[in-house]
């Protein structure tokens, strides 16, 4: 493979496919610049990609969608593109939540005033805490859709900062500095230990981390977003979907995409990017690709490991005191629909008492397909089923086909006590660990999620886009807002500004 600078358009190369690196790509090819985009993978879309078994489609890891409603983050890049949505449902309950020992769920209403009267009925006397959140949530939306620059790194992006400042949004200044658990202890309710799971779990999902460590301004974003007009919703087909649009609209204008190419090094020249070494998987031949701007859609390691000795100290020195990101273990069901209980939520959480015999005590995060949503064939259903684990557990295993079977019936085990799973209603069973989330998506150690969203790594103090390294921007969860396919093509869309400006 050749590639060649353009001789009248600014090169860019963007390492990574998945949703941020192809946001980011598609955008910068439809203003006008030349765009390379190299993935290890066999199919685009990272964590939010697809695969087939026996005519079931599985959702590799993301499995919802928010900010497709008008105004919604992929609206407005969907509208840039000029491109149309992926056909989605809206998720109502965005997920039905079981504490232990209950056989009742915590339902999380779309709607604002069902939810309230779900809430006030599950956990009496903390309506002040859910109205400090609405409130909070509210203002961080007024002021994130005035496309802030966080956390800033020069005089433009702080421009773009203060730009998005009013003073019905500065009312969340003064609690920048507080976690979710300081916001219960204010309001006395820190001995509520039902509300604290409950929030533990959800957050968990979003933030990485539970109430203690969870930046309030974040999870007032995570907690608000499932509630209309806004969101979570399900896309008909596959999470795959929205992958190959955005693939589509970075064709039609003029970028390329090379799948099976692995970036193998960042090459600086007086500190700044210049080119990327690439090689081909099946031939293993290597390429030199030189460019003006490197876009990497990749964790905060890979970035460290691709910058080699030429990473900045400070730089790496700070990546490599993150606290150690999660890893997940995920198990994909191809079902009859017999195995699925009528009235079936589809998406639940589900938290043991701790009796297993797997150690790890995580909550399992189980999404249901939906008749008729192309997952799988008629009569049938699939169920992805979820759990955080550590990845240290996983990284040097000697026994790890015996390790990944026991999680596997251990997962199967909790979902027999809602689903009806037999011989007889199981038809494909399979299971991914971070070793396989390593080995598709090349994340470090197979981490899913990005940077925990803390006090400490959010907001202003979190990843920026702009590196310390010029011409080099980073984008994807590692980065500010962090989770998510809405936060991702958020990240995408301030490095694209970014580039312009620049």
């Amino acid at each position: 493979m050749t590639v060649l600078t353009h001789p009248t358009q600014t090169q860019i190369v963007v390492i990574g496919a998945g949703i941020g690196g192809l946001t980011a790509a598609a955008l910068l090819a439809k203003r006008g610049y030349r765009v390379l985009v190299f993935d290890q993978a066999f199919v685009p879309g990272g964590c939010a990609s697809t695969f087939k078994r026996r005519g079931f489609t599985f959702d590799v890891g993301a499995t919802q969608v928010a900010g497709l409603e008008p105004g919604g983050i992929h609206h407005r890049i969907f509208s840039e593109l000029e491109t149309e949505l992926p056909p989605a449902t809206p998720i109502d309950p965005a997920c039905s939540v079981y504490l232990p020992q209950e056989s009742q769920p915590i339902n999380v209403w779309r709607q604002r005033s069902q939810w309230q009267a779900e809430r006030q009925r599950q956990f009496p006397g903390s309506e002040p805490f859910w109205k400090l959140i609405q409130t909070l949530f509210d203002a961080s939306l007024d002021f994130q859709r005035r496309d802030p620059v966080l956390p800033p790194r020069n005089g433009w992006d702080l421009w773009q900062l203060l730009q998005a400042i009013r003073p019905r949004t500065s009312i969340a200044l003064p609690y920048t500095f507080l976690s979710v658990a300081d916001a219960l202890r204010g309001y006395g309710l820190a001995s509520d230990r039902r509300l604290k799971t409950f929030l533990d779990m959800q957050l968990k999902l979003y933030s990485q981390v539970d109430s203690e460590e969870t930046a309030l301004l974040y999870a007032a974003t995570a907690l608000g977003l499932s509630q209309e007009p806004y969101g979570l919703y399900h896309l008909h087909g596959s999470m795959q979907t929205l992958s190959d649009r955005l693939v589509t609209a970075l064709k039609r204008y003029g970028g390329q995409l090379y799948m099976r190419h692995t970036a193998e090094r960042i090459h600086l020249n007086q500190k700044k990017a210049t080119a990327v070494t690439v090689c081909h998987q099946k031939t293993g031949q290597t390429h030199r690709i030189e460019a003006q701007h490197i876009v990497a859609n990749v964790t905060a390691p890979n970035l460290v490991k691709l910058l080699g000795e030429q990473a900045p100290a400070g730089y790496r020195r700070r990546i490599d005191k993150l606290p150690l990101a999660s890893g997940a273990f995920v198990v994909y069901l191809g079902v009859t629909q017999d195995a699925i209980p009528p009235g079936c939520p589809s998406h639940l959480q589900f938290l043991d008492d701790g009796n297993r015999e797997v150690a790890e005590n995580n909550s399992l995060f189980v999404s249901v397909s939906h008749p008729g949503d192309g997952r799988a064939p008629t009569g049938q259903a699939t169920i992805t089923a979820s759990s955080f684990t550590d990845v240290r557990n996983w990284r040097r295993c000697k026994e790890y086909r015996q390790l990944k079977q026991r999680y596997t019936e251990d997962a199967i085990a909790r979902l027999q006590r809602y689903f009806h799973l037999n011989q007889e209603t199981v038809v494909h069973v399979e299971a991914a660990t971070p070793r396989t989330f390593q080995r598709f998506t090349a994340r470090e150690d197979g981490m899913v999620g990005g940077v925990g969203q803390r006090v400490s790594t959010f907001g202003p103090f979190a990843l920026a886009t702009r590196t310390p390294i010029a011409d080099l921007w980073l984008v994807g969860d590692s980065t500010h807002p962090g989770e998510g396919t809405a936060g991702v093509s958020y990240s995408a869309l301030t490095a694209v500004r970014q580039i312009e400006q620049s």
